[in-house]
Protein backbone atom coordinates (compact mmCIF):
# COMPACT_ATOMS: atom_id res chain seq x y z
CA UNK A 1 0.00 0.00 0.00
CA UNK A 2 1.53 3.49 -0.96
CA UNK A 3 1.64 5.87 1.88
CA UNK A 4 -0.25 9.09 1.38
CA UNK A 5 1.84 12.16 0.50
CA UNK A 6 0.41 15.12 2.45
CA UNK A 7 2.11 18.88 2.11
CA UNK A 8 2.76 19.77 5.78
CA UNK A 9 3.09 23.23 5.91
CA UNK A 10 3.00 23.70 9.77
CA UNK A 11 5.11 26.26 11.25
CA UNK A 12 6.47 25.14 15.01
CA UNK A 13 7.39 27.69 17.26
CA UNK A 14 9.44 27.68 20.27
CA UNK A 15 10.38 30.69 22.46
CA UNK A 16 14.03 31.22 20.98
CA UNK A 17 13.46 30.12 17.25
CA UNK A 18 10.94 28.53 14.82
CA UNK A 19 10.85 25.77 12.63
CA UNK A 20 9.44 26.81 9.31
CA UNK A 21 8.81 25.70 6.12
CA UNK A 22 12.30 26.32 3.49
CA UNK A 23 12.04 28.59 1.32
CA UNK A 24 14.04 29.50 -1.68
CA UNK A 25 15.72 33.05 0.13
CA UNK A 26 17.25 30.19 2.50
CA UNK A 27 19.61 28.62 -0.45
CA UNK A 28 22.61 30.69 0.24
CA UNK A 29 23.09 29.27 3.98
CA UNK A 30 21.89 25.62 3.50
CA UNK A 31 24.78 25.92 1.00
CA UNK A 32 27.22 27.71 3.20
CA UNK A 33 26.56 25.73 6.45
CA UNK A 34 25.82 22.00 4.73
CA UNK A 35 28.89 22.59 2.68
CA UNK A 36 30.88 22.84 5.41
CA UNK A 37 32.82 19.65 5.51
CA UNK A 38 32.21 19.39 9.21
CA UNK A 39 28.28 19.17 8.66
CA UNK A 40 28.10 17.05 5.46
CA UNK A 41 30.49 14.40 7.24
CA UNK A 42 27.81 14.05 9.60
CA UNK A 43 24.91 13.58 7.17
CA UNK A 44 24.13 10.89 5.09
CA UNK A 45 22.98 12.92 2.01
CA UNK A 46 25.37 15.82 1.85
CA UNK A 47 28.16 15.17 -0.15
CA UNK A 48 31.28 17.56 0.14
CA UNK A 49 31.73 19.56 -1.55
CA UNK A 50 28.40 20.45 -2.44
CA UNK A 51 27.58 19.89 -6.09
CA UNK A 52 26.15 23.31 -8.32
CA UNK A 53 22.35 22.95 -8.20
CA UNK A 54 21.79 20.23 -5.54
CA UNK A 55 20.94 22.96 -2.85
CA UNK A 56 18.33 24.43 -5.48
CA UNK A 57 16.98 20.98 -5.89
CA UNK A 58 16.75 20.16 -2.53
CA UNK A 59 14.71 22.99 -1.98
CA UNK A 60 12.78 22.54 -4.67
CA UNK A 61 11.87 18.89 -3.08
CA UNK A 62 11.01 20.49 -0.16
CA UNK A 63 8.64 22.63 -1.75
CA UNK A 64 6.87 20.33 -3.89
CA UNK A 65 3.00 19.72 -2.80
CA UNK A 66 3.77 15.69 -3.10
CA UNK A 67 6.58 14.37 -1.24
CA UNK A 68 7.79 11.99 1.37
CA UNK A 69 9.64 14.06 3.29
CA UNK A 70 8.90 17.55 5.46
CA UNK A 71 11.53 19.94 6.18
CA UNK A 72 11.97 22.69 7.99
CA UNK A 73 14.46 25.73 8.59
CA UNK A 74 15.33 26.56 12.70
CA UNK A 75 14.76 30.34 12.02
CA UNK A 76 16.20 32.53 14.87
CA UNK A 77 15.23 35.41 13.27
CA UNK A 78 12.86 36.29 16.24
CA UNK A 79 15.68 36.03 18.71
CA UNK A 80 17.78 38.32 16.13
CA UNK A 81 19.81 35.53 15.79
CA UNK A 82 20.08 33.43 11.96
CA UNK A 83 17.24 32.80 9.53
CA UNK A 84 18.76 29.48 9.24
CA UNK A 85 20.92 27.84 11.28
CA UNK A 86 19.73 24.75 10.67
CA UNK A 87 17.39 22.20 9.11
CA UNK A 88 15.18 19.18 10.95
CA UNK A 89 13.11 16.63 8.67
CA UNK A 90 10.45 14.03 9.17
CA UNK A 91 10.72 11.18 6.61
CA UNK A 92 7.70 9.14 6.26
CA UNK A 93 8.13 5.26 6.76
CA UNK A 94 4.97 3.80 6.92
CA UNK A 95 1.68 5.03 9.01
CA UNK A 96 1.85 6.49 11.81
CA UNK A 97 5.84 6.43 11.59
CA UNK A 98 8.20 8.84 10.76
CA UNK A 99 12.31 9.09 10.45
CA UNK A 100 13.52 12.70 12.07
CA UNK A 101 17.14 13.84 10.76
CA UNK A 102 18.38 17.02 11.56
CA UNK A 103 21.89 19.36 11.18
CA UNK A 104 23.14 22.56 13.04
CA UNK A 105 25.25 25.14 11.73
CA UNK A 106 28.49 25.22 13.15
CA UNK A 107 28.25 28.69 14.74
CA UNK A 108 25.12 27.28 16.83
CA UNK A 109 26.58 23.58 18.28
CA UNK A 110 26.68 22.89 21.70
CA UNK A 111 23.79 25.83 22.79
CA UNK A 112 20.91 23.23 22.87
CA UNK A 113 19.50 24.19 19.95
CA UNK A 114 19.15 20.49 18.34
CA UNK A 115 17.49 19.13 21.28
CA UNK A 116 15.24 22.28 21.34
CA UNK A 117 14.09 21.24 17.56
CA UNK A 118 13.74 17.90 17.88
CA UNK A 119 11.60 17.94 21.02
CA UNK A 120 10.02 21.04 19.86
CA UNK A 121 8.91 18.91 16.38
CA UNK A 122 8.38 15.94 17.98
CA UNK A 123 5.75 17.94 20.59
CA UNK A 124 4.35 19.62 17.52
CA UNK A 125 4.02 15.83 15.64
CA UNK A 126 2.49 17.18 12.52
CA UNK A 127 2.43 14.07 10.89
CA UNK A 128 0.62 12.03 13.82
CA UNK A 129 3.27 10.03 13.98
CA UNK A 130 3.09 6.99 17.01
CA UNK A 131 6.68 6.25 16.95
CA UNK A 132 9.50 8.32 15.52
CA UNK A 133 13.07 6.65 14.58
CA UNK A 134 16.43 8.63 14.13
CA UNK A 135 20.57 7.34 13.39
CA UNK A 136 23.63 9.40 14.12
CA UNK A 137 26.90 7.95 13.30
CA UNK A 138 28.83 6.74 16.11
CA UNK A 139 31.60 9.38 15.68
CA UNK A 140 29.14 11.57 16.36
CA UNK A 141 27.86 11.28 20.15
CA UNK A 142 26.56 14.85 20.27
CA UNK A 143 23.59 13.86 18.03
CA UNK A 144 23.46 10.46 20.31
CA UNK A 145 23.01 13.20 23.25
CA UNK A 146 20.43 15.14 21.47
CA UNK A 147 18.34 12.18 20.83
CA UNK A 148 18.77 10.56 24.16
CA UNK A 149 17.85 14.10 25.82
CA UNK A 150 14.73 13.93 24.03
CA UNK A 151 13.48 10.72 25.33
CA UNK A 152 14.93 8.22 22.21
CA UNK A 153 15.77 4.80 23.36
CA UNK A 154 19.02 2.80 21.89
CA UNK A 155 17.53 0.22 19.50
CA UNK A 156 20.80 -0.89 18.16
CA UNK A 157 23.77 -0.87 15.70
CA UNK A 158 23.60 -0.41 11.81
CA UNK A 159 25.31 1.18 8.86
CA UNK A 160 24.98 4.24 6.59
CA UNK A 161 26.51 5.22 3.70
CA UNK A 162 28.07 8.85 3.84
CA UNK A 163 28.14 10.96 0.62
CA UNK A 164 30.67 13.08 1.88
CA UNK A 165 32.76 10.26 3.18
CA UNK A 166 32.12 8.22 0.11
CA UNK A 167 31.99 4.98 2.84
CA UNK A 168 29.71 3.02 4.62
CA UNK A 169 29.93 4.21 8.51
CA UNK A 170 28.96 2.21 11.52
CA UNK A 171 25.59 4.48 13.47
CA UNK A 172 23.70 4.28 16.38
CA UNK A 173 19.57 3.59 15.68
CA UNK A 174 17.23 5.17 18.14
CA UNK A 175 13.34 5.05 18.24
CA UNK A 176 10.94 7.14 20.79
CA UNK A 177 7.16 5.84 21.10
CA UNK A 178 4.39 8.55 21.93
Amino acid sequence: MEMEKIAIRALVETERFDLRPLRRSDMGLIELYGGDERVARMTTSIPHPVPPGMVDAYVTRAMADKRDQDIWAMDGSKADASELMGVISLERIEREQSEIEYWVAPPYWNTGLASEAVQALIDANPHGDKTFFASVFQDNPASARVLTHCGFEYLGDAESFSVARGTTVPTWTYLKKL
